[in-house]
């Protein structure tokens, strides 16, 4: 989807954006609110190879996507109407260089219980980079080895770990692919 058409289809009224990886902890735009809120229909996944921001082409990393069933905790954020499309273009720039993502316009609760329909980036899971089927040590090796252009894969997910943490949640698979990941650069990425 082009820009222009998603931002033709966006209702009038509030513009908000649902993150759930590294945009819950550096969205890179300016929000006049920011909320925990809850996805439900959508969880997060390690599903993405990442040829670029945490990994090459060659030693490519695993970052999150969103993808259908469960629920998923983010962090909602309400952009002011007259920059969306500033905020859209420097998401898009972001995160639909490759097209591994579908944006699409979720339901979301935000605390306390508002029910908004937001901006999220969902996997789309018939491109070459979604990784469908991965035991906890294949996705441990990719995070291990995945270094790119915003840094380590590992780093990645302890970022947003500890930020779900500082708003009191947990996810404990993403905790044990971190844990995991961590051991085998420790045994310097042997299994």
């Amino acid at each position: 989807m082009e820009i222009a058409q998603f931002q033709d289809s966006l209702p009038p009224g509030e513009f908000w954006i649902f993150g759930y990886g590294s945009l819950m902890w550096s969205p890179g735009f300016r929000a006049n609110r920011k909320s925990p809120a809850l996805a439900r229909g959508y969880h997060r996944a390690m599903c993405i190879l990442s040829h670029r921001y945490r990994g090459t082409p060659r030693k490519p990393g695993l970052v999150m996507g969103l993808c259908h069933g469960g629920s998923c905790w983010g962090m909602a954020f309400r952009v002011p109407r007259s920059r969306a499309r500033r905020v859209l273009e420097a998401l898009w720039r972001r995160e639909m260089l490759n097209r591994v993502y579908k944006p699409t316009l979720i339901p979301v609760t935000v605390t306390p219980g508002r029910r908004v329909r937001a901006l999220a980036f969902v996997a789309d899971a018939s491109h070459p980079q979604f990784v469908r089927e991965l035991d906890l040590h294949g996705r441990a090796r990719l995070v291990a080895q995945g270094i790119g252009q915003r840094g380590a894969c590992v780093d990645y997910i302890r970022n947003t770990l500890e930020h779900m943490l500082a708003l009191g949640l947990d996810d404990p698979h993403l905790s044990r692919v971190l844990d995991a990941a961590v051991s085998l650069s420790a045994r310097g990425g042997r299994a």
